[in-house]
């Protein structure tokens, strides 16, 4: 895994006590730990994070991985009749993880989790549902002691559970406290041993329970079914529970000490369970309830996402110890980093390692092909990763550049490694507003494209939803883009232009996103026109001459300053291009394409072939779905340079510009 040494073989080891080849490692921390929450966007790899932590540490240490997203958290099993919430079916399935044997070291079992689940799930059984009552007590009892103990004890005691249930009915429906409280009574006294019945006693600690279990975990039942701020109080004693657990199981001599300590993995916590268990233990731990339980979770969004008063380190800094103290706020107890992107370096050696059906093989791709996927992924793991195993899936017949792995199949061969990507990326109830509104450039233009093209989808109120949806996720934000991250904007535009056989979405799109620029009023309100945006969207329909006819006009105008003709062009020739055949690099290298009108008798035969060369190369050097074309960016020098011989004034700065664009156009930086 690239690029996540800091976590992988520095943090987590000084945290679990044993590297990742298994041998043991300094602790950092005795009692108080951090949680380590890790932020980003779709796509960074925070998921693959946390599954190579589990992949490292299984049978080595006790460890769950819960994605907190998962359907079966939200709709439970016996949906429509238990009271089970999406923590407890968080807490069990973290258990039930937790419970296999540990190699040298036997395994952990959660008595005082089950006991406490088991009181709040006898909230929601009634007389005449004996099957149900039986499912939902043996899914608890194993994380009590092996299943064959409960083939025998287990299931005589719930027979008499059962009859006893039925028996209370005989008056009517017994009440949820009458319920409770015989069940508890029955745990207690008649299947818990005397071992389980002292671990326990851990629920004459729940609040108003005096230090009586019975009463405490009735409490606790009574609670859960009751809702609201009183099952919150339920469900922070029961993840209490689990860290008690995992805490007795290490205590003493018993084998486990000789491990590392146990490892919970959040994947999404920024959902409902993911939060609430993080609350908890945040809390629970400021006040000094210290646990030995090794907790990551990885959020969706920004760094502000985390916890409140989380300590925010970089990314590289989890490699070093003391890095954190805990501050007088329950949020100071964890430590929030984002996930870094990939380096250039690692894109390459991700490229020359992509494989198809199992055989590691070069890729097809030229030399700069990992510039060109760095460049479009900007380093997102998942990006990367995508575009990498599509290198062989390209026809032999065309060229190897970003854009065409965005066209290649995906694994499987349904759809495109860019439908693949936007699949993974956006949530899919907002896929279509996205797919419409990247094409806009600013805040007007998005809410007039919605206005227009989006009314099935809400219209403006639906563009300002999207908006909100990629700032919650973390993905960057520009005042002059849209979707300002060029992974997610290219695959946007790519399902825009593709989504029908003759590309009429995306000329009504720029149609519409042209003729707003082109000034005036739009929907009643007035707003000045964009004559760079206007050619912009002139040139994602593939006229290019009206471009070229604005920036001779312009270049010749000494009330234009160099800079500003500079910066137009940068705007004009940012428009993307999925037209085949690409004729770019031909004009560029000075065959006009036949297709554009000729110049006017009135205009400068020589600027206007300058201007058209300099246009169609900036396009394509600056194009992230092409690869770089060291010739093309040669002609962007040489045009600008000899423009420079044309400009009366400011012609330093063209001459500036002939040596800075093409010296940043081969090192891949922005310009």
């Amino acid at each position: 895994m690239y690029g996540r040494d800091a976590l992988l073989t520095g943090l987590v080891p000084r945290l679990v006590g044993m590297t990742p080849a298994h041998r043991r490692a300094a602790f950092e921390h005795d009692e108080d730990l951090p949680v380590v929450v890790l932020t980003g966007a779709r796509g960074t790899g925070k998921t693959a994070v946390l599954e190579r932590l589990r992949g490292t540490y299984r049978h080595h240490v006790p460890v769950a991985l819960l994605d907190c997203e998962a359907p079966d958290l939200t709709a439970p099993p016996h949906a429509g009749h238990a009271p089970g919430t999406p923590v407890t079916e968080a807490l069990y399935a973290l258990a039930e993880q937790l419970v296999p044997r540990v190699r040298g070291a036997g395994e952990v079992r959660f008595p005082r989790l089950a006991a406490g689940l088991l009181a709040a799930a006898s909230g929601g059984w009634g007389p005449d549902e004996d099957e149900r009552i039986q499912a939902e007590a043996a899914r608890l009892g194993l994380l009590l002691a092996p299943g064959s103990w409960w083939e025998n004890q287990g299931r005589a005691w719930l027979s008499k559970v059962v009859t006893k249930l039925s028996n209370l009915a005989t008056t009517g429906i017994p009440a949820v406290d009458i319920v409770v409280e015989a069940t508890v009574e029955s745990l207690l006294e008649e299947l818990f041993n005397r071992r389980q019945r002292n671990a326990a006693t851990w629920y004459g600690t729940y609040p108003d329970a005096g230090g009586n279990a019975a009463r405490g975990l009735t409490l606790l039942g009574r609670h859960f079914h009751r809702g609201d701020g009183h099952r919150a109080v339920a469900e922070r004693h029961l993840i209490g529970a689990l860290r008690a657990d995992l805490a007795a199981a290490y205590a003493g001599t018993g084998r486990l000490r000789r491990v590392g300590r146990p490892l919970v993995l959040l994947d999404n916590a920024h959902a409902a369970p993911g939060r609430r268990i993080l609350e908890c233990v945040l809390r629970d731990r400021h006040e000094g309830r210290y646990d030995r339980t090794v907790v990551i979770a990885a959020q969706r969004g920004a760094p502000a996402a985390a916890p409140e008063h989380a300590v925010a380190l970089r990314f590289a800094e989890l490699a070093h110890r003391g890095r954190w103290r805990r501050g007088p706020q329950p949020g100071s107890g964890a430590v929030a980093a984002g996930l870094p992107a990939l380096e250039p370096e690692d894109v390459r050696r991700i490229l020359e390692r992509a494989d198809t059906e199992g055989a590691t093989v070069a890729p097809r791709g030229p030399a700069g092909l990992y510039r060109a996927v760095h460049r479009l992924t900007g380093g997102r793991p998942l990006g990367v990763r995508l575009l990498a195993e599509a290198v062989h899936r390209v026809p032999e017949d065309r060229e190897v550049t970003p854009g065409a792995l965005l066209d290649a199949p995906a694994a499987g061969g349904t759809h495109t490694t860019g439908e693949e990507l936007l699949r993974r990326l956006v949530p899919a109830d907002c896929l279509e507003r996205l797919v419409i509104l990247a094409a806009a450039r600013d805040p007007g233009a998005a809410e007039a494209l919605a206005t227009a093209r989006l009314q099935a989808h809400g219209g403006a109120g639906g563009m300002r939803h999207a908006r909100d949806v990629l700032r919650r996720e973390g993905w960057p934000e520009d005042p002059h883009l849209f979707v300002a991250d060029p992974l997610l904007r290219s695959a946007l535009l790519h399902r825009l232009h593709h989504q029908d056989p003759d590309a009429a979405s995306w000329r009504a799109v720029h149609h519409t996103l042209r003729d707003y620029h082109a000034g005036g009023e739009w929907r009643g309100r007035r707003h000045p026109p964009s004559p760079p945006l206007f050619l912009h969207h002139e040139l994602a329909l593939g006229r290019t001459e009206p471009a070229v006819a604005y920036l001779c006009d312009t270049f010749q105008r000494p009330d234009v300053p160099a800079r500003q003709w500079l910066d137009e062009l940068l705007v004009i020739t940012a428009a993307p291009h999925f037209a085949a055949p690409d004729r770019r690099r031909a004009t560029a290298l000075g065959t006009p394409d036949p297709r554009q009108p000729v110049p006017g008798q009135t205009a400068d035969p020589v600027l206007h072939f300058r201007v058209e060369r300099l246009l169609h190369a900036v396009w394509l050097v600056r194009d992230p779905l092409a690869l770089l074309d060291t010739e093309v960016v040669e002609r962007m020098a040489y045009e600008l340079g000899h423009l420079s011989d044309l400009r009366r004034n400011g012609n330093d700065v063209l001459w500036q510009a002939s040596r800075e664009w093409p010296r940043d156009a081969l090192e891949w930086r922005a310009f």
